[in-house]
């Protein structure tokens, strides 16, 4: 796996109103990942950790937007990546508790 732990590479279950929908209609989950974390090792990272097989990956890379914080200075919102994992038929993750 590359060096990484698989703890190191799913930082936190994403958890809102269109992750729960998603969840529940189409067996996907959204995760919070490592920014040098590819499709692979988000694959093989969620298999182990929680023990379900994954049908497919997807990736998302959202910029860090622009905030003011203060009058004269500017900063950003920190980037972060998103995986979407569909998991294979029959397999579920108790994320919620």
């Amino acid at each position: 796996m590359s060096g990484k732990l698989p703890t190191q590479i799913i930082i936190k279950p994403w958890i809102t109103e269109k992750a729960m929908i998603a969840m529940e209609k189409n067996n996907q989950y959204y995760f919070q990942v490592a920014t040098d974390a590819n499709r692979q090792q988000v694959k093989e990272a969620v298999e182990k950790i929680f023990g379900v097989k994954v049908e497919k990956v997807n990736i998302l890379n959202r910029k860090g937007k622009p905030k003011r914080l203060r009058y004269w200075e500017k900063g950003y919102t920190p980037r972060i990546k998103l995986a979407i994992v569909k998991l294979k038929p029959g397999h579920k993750i108790d994320i919620i508790g």
